[in-house]
């Protein structure tokens, strides 16, 4: 009991040297640095545990002296980490990263009754485990990625359904109101949704008369955001105020998309007779108030529970001009604090161009796409990243790479993996279409940090991104 109790203490006085050397490592070191010594500090911490487990003493002695050597060549220089700690660093995670696999493996056949009366099986289940990258992403793809084709035609029909109530409703409530035909969008319709069907958009586009409005590119406003655009009332001298429908969300001469969202909630989210609609289409539709965005929660009915998913469907109501190819849109949580700014959706330039690429060459972009979303959807380090981030980093690297067919998978999947890093390094990703926007301006220092960890180790043992 006293040797135990001794050498927690002398586990304690091992981690508070870990925490001390990880809190004052990125001033020192840089995100990068910081990287390795964390990816270091992680197998020293894992070496320890285990030797805390061991029976033997000598073995625990043999364990702690080693992770101390680890230990002081991480904190030796900036210059060894650079150049000695690598070698250390992946053999422990490559270690780490075969023993759960190996753990998992061992787990499932004791756990399966199948496995153990059927030998063959379980050698399918050891192959398993020694897939190559092409078919793990393949396989992760078909098993976590994919949405089952009667899923995504359920959800899009419940969806529809959403969408021909509330336009039946705004056209009986509010007969005078400009709008076009309402539709789905988003990437379910796209097929770019991952891992469930759980969100779809629903487009409410404003008819605007092109003699009394103009749109205004951001780099030409007083924001200079190249994704905060302005609508102008123009030629009130001939057209004075109120000749359009619009003007009465008019603030300082310029349509106020936030004034636009709030007519929305009052007009569909406040007053639809949603228990009305949800007895309709047999399922439980709640608008989810309190937000700056027009959302409705869908949830199937107790009673069909059983027959369907009890994953609840998100569909966001969103107001949209459109003129040419440009689509605006009104999400004042995109363009808070000004009340008058409409966001420039780059998703059907990026989608477009995904489509054209992969058709002039039977390419995998969109497949690597797909799996990249869900990895990032699945891993909690990860998920701060969405899908536009990951989008440009594909256009980009398309620039310099031709072959994207489906045997090049697994060597795209990585050298976008690498990419990642290099942009989280620099703390900089610039869109394809808007060279000004830096994509990556959102994320904290430390979300930096936990994602630049976690691809860090991906690069060398690519598997801890699909567990």
């Amino acid at each position: 009991m006293n040797f135990q109790s001794s050498r927690r203490r002398g586990e304690d006085g091992v981690a508070m040297v870990i925490d001390f050397l990880l809190s004052n490592a990125r001033l020192v070191l840089g995100v990068g640095g910081a990287a390795l010594l964390g990816i270091a500090t992680l197998a020293v911490k894992r070496l320890i545990e285990r030797a805390g487990r061991a029976a033997e003493d000598e073995k625990v002695e043999q364990k702690m002296a080693e992770s101390w050597e680890e230990l002081s060549l991480v904190s030796a220089s900036p210059t060894l980490i650079r150049k000695g700690i690598e070698g250390v660093v992946m053999k422990h995670v490559a270690k780490a990263t075969r023993q759960q696999k190996d753990d998992l493996c061992q787990k499932a056949e004791l756990s399966s009754p199948e496995l153990q009366l059927k030998p063959e099986s379980k050698s399918k289940r050891l192959q398993l485990c020694e897939l190559t990258l092409q078919e793990r992403l393949q396989q992760y793809y078909h098993t976590r990625v994919a949405l089952a084709p009667c899923e995504v035609q359920r959800v899009q029909s419940l969806a529809l359904d959403i969408c021909m109530e509330i336009q039946g409703f705004l056209h009986s409530s509010h007969p005078d109101m400009p709008l076009g035909e309402m539709s789905l969008g988003g990437s379910l319709l796209d097929d770019l949704q991952v891992v469930s069907a759980d969100h779809v958009s629903l487009l409410v586009p404003l008819q605007l008369d092109a003699s009394l409005w103009r749109l205004i590119p951001g780099e030409e406003t007083l924001l200079t955001h190249p994704l905060h655009w302005m609508v102008r009332r123009v030629n009130l001298e001939y057209f004075p105020r109120g000749r359009s429908y619009w003007d009465r969300y008019l603030v300082g001469g310029y349509l106020s998309a936030e004034a636009v969202v709030n007519m929305f909630t009052k007009a569909v989210m406040e007053t639809v007779n949603w228990l009305s609609i949800s007895s309709t289409l047999d399922c439980i539709v709640r608008p989810v108030l309190g937000g700056p965005d027009l959302k409705l929660e869908i949830r199937p009915d107790s009673e069909e529970g059983s027959e369907c998913s009890d994953q609840p469907l998100f569909v966001s109501m969103l107001p949209i001009l459109r003129e040419g190819d440009v689509v605006l849109t009104a999400q004042p949580e995109l363009t808070s604090p000004w009340v008058n700014a409409w966001h420039l959706s780059l998703y059907p330039w990026e989608t477009q161009r995904l489509a054209q690429l992969d058709s002039a060459n039977s390419g995998c972009r969109r497949h690597t796409l797909k799996i990249l979303k869900a990895v990032c959807r699945l891993s909690p380090a990860l998920r701060p990243l969405e899908a536009a981030p990951l989008a440009n980093v594909i256009l980009h690297l398309s620039d310099g790479e031709s072959d994207w067919s489906e045997s090049s998978l697994d060597v795209r999947f990585q050298q976008c993996i690498t990419e990642l890093i290099g942009h989280l390094e620099q703390g900089a990703l610039r869109s394809y279409f808007k060279p000004a926007v830096n994509l990556l301006s959102g994320l904290s220092e430390d979300e930096v940090d936990q994602m630049g960890f976690m691809l860090y180790c991906a690069v060398s043992e690519p598997e801890i991104l699909f567990i």
